[in-house]
């Protein structure tokens, strides 16, 4: 199996079919549904959804009680069986079926030549400009199991059918129908709690106004509920328009988020593909316990579900990538209305935590150390607003910047100017003579004049300074800001105890490296601190990201470059969502990394100039990634257990022991550097 082909990592290929269709024409309207069942086959899709009574057309009315039109659609469901035979496909028709005297409202789940289940409609809505049950009987009230159709024996027949795919147990999918979704608890919510994890729906939504975004809103909600994936196909061109209009509205959402949907008002047959994550929705219902209190509370409602074996060949062998977009920056939103708004909140929720904690604290001053680098700058930032909503004056943030022997000329130079322009008393301390008589103390041969550049020589500076800013919260009765980032926390990137590891309370620990870049570029943007305050920012934007603790050749330049060691921040953040929010495992980690970022030119940026957009090829990121997963894995939890307070910023998650990530200090990484020999190194 191709490390290169979706199936291989848990997707599932659907696709959401809306044919042109003719009222009371099951031979036309079969025709449009293989051709388009050929077309999904095409693109190896494994289940294909269409639009409720489909075969028939939705706005037949009383022809429904016409045996010709009934044996017609019979005729049509056989050519749709017949033509299912040359593929591997799983399609869902709609059409009205007879039982036992009794007609319903189905769709019917077509594979390999053979109708594998009939789900009829639940809930008949009769009300406004619908007239269901007039034709149609409950599905719930039918008394049979299973049914004979088409010569076939013992077709399972009922509302309470799951069908779960032989080749991908994680693929098990439910069918509801249209009106069953406007309901208070639809079908599908049992469907899921009793294991599905994909729900398809067969709608004849007509449209009216605004009724998009409410269908849209829906579908999305149910998805979110059922931490699912959802499929939905609505009627469009070629029903009556006698009293109703029909827009062909096909979408597909994945636990909440809309993943694709079609164009209204097509005048011609739409199919939609989407990959559905399925190790998405499973990481989701293991992490969120309530699904599973929720299954168990409704135990009794669940007894009757059967699963319904779905064999088919899944389309494994060769590449197949995915048609989903996956965000190369999944912290940063590449539109720029939706950047701004998650900007803003980001800033309100540090801003918000901070205030608090100076209320309890009963305090209305803050330290906090400002080397010209990113993280600092953001603290700074959102120390100057905390002291703007609390009605003080800037001055009292109390800004030390602490030149070492590596800081560079550029970045003092920032740090100055900065502190100067929000409006902090500013003061700077030389650190050298401390370090350097600290270095004496313990015999270091830097002290004797040798240009050693230890881990030793870097953490005495890294140490320094947070000792300081500790004895100056003493004096000032002040707490100590922190500064590091979540990725910095996420790879063990700090000096752990008395370093820039400790503060009294951090206000970066659940943001990352890259959206504090555009955290920051936003302020300067806006003017937010004044315009002097957006030059400098802008500034500290272009700066190289280093520790500066090792001097370097240039007096000018840092001697080290962070991501020349522990990989690009940009790569890196994308790997830690994936790894902390979702579980996945690390081919999964890389598949989707390469899905997103090998090639510079496919997919949307937020605003990077072209020059600086970067791409990684499968090897690249598998290096990185090995990196990873030693550091986060295997190296860095003893920091992360002890960390201090801060505020969960975003869904993405935090690596607070008190949160959202426990974990043991000594634990191994072995488990998953194991797999990275299932990922190509070219």
């Amino acid at each position: 199996m191709s490390f290169y082909n979706l199936y291989r990592h848990n997707f599932l290929r659907a696709a959401v079919c809306v044919p042109e269709l003719r009222v009371a024409n099951p031979a036309f309207n079969a025709a449009q549904t293989i051709a388009l069942m050929e077309q999904a086959e095409a693109q190896h899709a494994a289940v294909a959804l269409f639009p409720e009574l489909g075969l028939s057309a939705y706005t037949c009315d009383d022809l429904f009680h016409q045996d010709a039109l009934l044996d017609a659609v019979l005729n049509a469901l056989d050519q749709v069986v017949r033509a299912s035979r040359q593929m591997q496909l799983t399609a869902v028709v709609g059409l009205p079926l007879r039982v036992d005297g009794l007609l319903y409202n189905c769709g019917a789940v077509v594979q390999g030549g053979r109708v594998l289940g009939v789900v009829p409609k639940t809930y008949l809505p009769n009300y406004r400009e619908f007239y269901e049950l007039r034709q149609f009987t409950p599905g719930d009230t039918a008394v049979r199991e299973s049914i004979d159709l088409l010569g076939q024996r013992g077709v399972s027949f009922g509302s309470k059918l799951l069908f779960r795919f032989s080749q991908q147990p994680l693929a098990v999918f439910h069918v509801e129908i249209c009106e069953d979704l406007w309901t208070p608890i639809p079908p599908s919510t049992y469907g899921a709690l009793a294991g599905a994890t994909l729900l398809l729906n067969l709608s004849a939504s007509n449209v009216t106004v605004g009724k998009d975004a409410y269908r849209r809103q829906l579908v999305q909600n149910q998805s979110a509920r059922c931490i699912a994936g959802y499929l939905y196909s609505a009627a469009g061109f070629g029903e009556s328009t006698t009293d109703m209009a029909w827009d062909g509205h096909g979408l597909a959402c994945e636990n909440g988020v809309l993943l694709a949907e079609t164009a209204r008002f097509e005048r011609q047959a739409q199919l939609l593909i989407a990959d559905i994550d399925l190790d998405r929705v499973m990481a989701d219902r293991m992490r969120q316990n309530s699904f599973g209190a929720s299954a168990r509370r409704h135990a009794e409602a669940l007894a009757g579900f059967r699963t319904v074996p779905v064999d088919t060949r899944l389309p494994m062998q060769g590449e197949l990538p995915l048609a989903r977009a996956y965000e190369r920056f999944p912290y940063v939103p590449a539109d720029a209305a939706t950047r701004d708004a998650r900007c803003a909140e980001v800033y309100d929720i540090q801003v918000h935590g901070l205030v608090k904690r100076l209320q309890a604290m009963k305090s209305d001053k803050v330290v906090i150390g400002v080397s010209g680098g990113l993280d600092s700058t953001q603290a700074l930032i959102v120390c100057a607003r905390a002291m703007d909503v609390m009605g003080l004056p800037r001055s009292n943030i109390l800004a030390y910047t602490m030149p070492g022997f590596a800081t560079s000329e550029r970045t003092l130079d920032q740090a100055r100017r900065l502190m100067a322009a929000v409006g902090a008393t500013a003061q700077e301390i030389d650190i050298r003579p401390s370090c350097l008589q600290m270095l004496k103390d313990i015999g270091h041969p830097y002290a004797e004049g040798k240009p050693v550049y230890d881990v030793t020589f870097e953490n005495v500076q890294a140490g320094e300074r947070t000792s300081h800013l500790f004895r100056l919260a003493n004096l000032h009765n002040a707490p100590v800001i922190g500064t590091s980032d979540l990725s910095e926390i996420a790879l063990g990137w700090s000096t752990y105890g008395v370093g820039d590891h400790m503060a009294h309370y951090h206000v970066n620990a659940s943001v990352p490296k890259t959206l504090i870049q555009y955290l920051i570029r936003y302020v300067a943007r806006t003017h937010m601190l004044g315009e002097e305050t957006s030059r400098v920012l802008l500034d500290v934007l272009e700066t190289e990201i280093s520790p500066e603790l090792v001097p370097g050749e240039d007096k000018g330049a840092p001697g080290q470059r962070t991501e020349s060691f522990i990989g690009p921040y940009e790569l890196q953040d994308f790997l830690l969502y994936y790894t902390l929010r979702f579980g996945y495992r690390p081919t999964k980690v890389a598949f989707l990394a390469w899905h997103a970022w090998h090639d510079r030119r496919r997919g949307l940026w937020p605003d990077i100039p072209e020059a600086k957009r970067n791409q990684y090829a499968i090897g690249d990121i598998k290096r990185w990634l090995a990196v990873f997963l030693r550091r986060f894995f295997e190296q860095s939890q003893y920091k992360r257990s002890a960390l201090p307070n801060a505020p969960k910023v975003g869904s993405g998650g935090s690596l607070s022991p008190r949160s959202d990530w426990r974990a043991p200090s000594d634990s191994e990484a072995a488990a998953w550097l194991a797999e990275l020999d299932q990922i190509p190194d070219a």
